[in-house]
């Protein structure tokens, strides 16, 4: 019976050393669907209550440790919630559902849509000036904070399930059958950009006017540098559906989605993580408010939440300023070389396993440094590079 009760112990340990994401506790078994936060601590969540056939909007106040069920007013899912700032918020749903706040979600108040078409996704570029798609192509904008909205002309019937803008000129909606809609003149008119493929693309997210990521079905991820005109596929190294997705800057991301999956990248897309999320339900909606803080939403009532940007104890603080590097052979047997063409001063080069345990810690002096990892057990482990606030991060295989 000790030994039982020793190895209950040590089990519940190492999940909690192999935890990266935190559930919170919601309060309910909604469906959830997007979330977005004004602060560090304040915090919205969109939804559907099953039981009820209503949509839902959930509140923070304390960065996830309690929700609020707020009043949305409306039978209809939401799919999408966006805040323009600290009291203006904006939700869309089914049947042309598009809902306004102007005081910080206490009270929501119906607008109209002009439409019945299922809305999927809302953003604002600034206070006046927003944007929301939906099925069969619909493009509506405002020009007045939501008092009266205008359908623009997409040249799609393709339902259309995410948009961002960068500025109130420069957008794109991403949808079904493979397509991507870029706009530069406010949705006057909407190149359509073929990407040689038909997969959905569920999420869009631009951390700058360049540089854009897409997801979709099958592990899909698009990537662009010239603003939306050329995309180009970068392996994600999974075939989960990745429902959506969340850069920080042009380096740093996330990507959530089907059965808890949860990548990040902070190369740009180069490579990719996944990391632990602690569960099975499809992940709608991944928001970071800082590099180390983000949360992600799905069915069920599930809130996750990460301090540590995702990674094992130990494996903490990724900066967005990173080090360009390369790990080779990867995965390795028995030795690993770990190069880079600059040369940081002071750097630290560090080695830990899944429970953020630090194996191996060497000082870099020059550009390559070769590291004997014979003696590890098989498995995954995590390198880091620390100098000058900046940081680098990488997984190694072990064979």
């Amino acid at each position: 019976m000790k030994k039982l009760y020793i190895l209950l112990i040590t089990m519940f340990m190492v999940n909690i050393a192999m935890a990266q994401w935190t559930a919170l506790l919601s309060g309910t078994a909604y469906g959830l669907n997007s979330i977005c936060f004004t602060d560090a601590n304040t915090g919205y969540v969109g939804g559907i209550d099953y039981d009820n056939q209503k949509g839902v909007i959930l509140k923070t106040i304390n960065g996830g440790t309690n929700w609020t069920v707020l009043s949305s007013g409306t039978l209809n899912p939401l799919f999408s919630i966006y805040f323009v700032n600290s009291n203006t918020g904006y939700a869309v749903g089914s049947f042309g559902a598009l809902l306004k706040t102007t005081d910080a979600g206490v009270t929501w108040s119906a607008l109209s849509s002009g439409t019945t078409t299922t809305l999927m996704s809302v953003n604002f570029p600034d206070a006046n000036t927003g944007y929301v798609v939906g099925g069969l192509g619909i493009i509506l904008k405002t020009d007045d904070g939501g008092t009266t909205w205008t359908t623009l002309p997409s040249g799609t019937t393709n339902s259309l399930y995410a948009v961002h803008f960068t500025d109130a000129n420069k957008g794109c909606a991403v949808g079904t059958l493979g397509t991507i809609l870029t706009t530069i003149n406010g949705g006057t008119s909407w190149a359509v950009h073929p990407v040689g493929t038909l997969e959905m693309l569920e999420s869009v997210s631009f951390p700058d006017a360049n540089t854009g990521f897409v997801s979709g079905s099958h592990g899909l991820i698009l990537k662009s540098t010239d603003g939306g005109s050329s995309w180009s596929t970068i392996p994600s190294g999974t075939t989960a559906f990745l429902l959506s997705t969340c850069f920080i800057n042009a380096n740093a991301g996330y990507v959530a989605g089907e059965d808890g999956t949860i990548l990040t990248t902070h190369d740009g897309g180069t490579t990719w993580t996944t990391q632990v999320s602690g569960t099975t339900q499809w992940l709608s909606s991944v928001y970071f408010t800082d590099p180390n803080t983000g949360y992600a939403v799905a069915d069920s009532g599930v809130i996750l939440k990460t301090t540590n940007a995702g990674y094992p104890f130990g494996v903490t603080d990724v900066s967005p300023s990173s080090i360009h590097f390369k790990i080779y052979p990867n995965p390795a047997s028995d030795q690993v070389t770990f190069e880079t063409s600059e040369i940081p001063t002071e750097a630290l080069l560090s080695i830990s396993n899944l429970s953020g345990q630090t194996l191996i810690t060497r000082q870099i002096t020059g550009p390559k440094t070769q590291i004997d990892i014979s003696g590890f057990p098989g498995g995954v482990y995590f390198m880091r590079l620390t100098s000058d606030k900046k940081v680098a991060t990488g997984k190694i295989i072990k064979q």
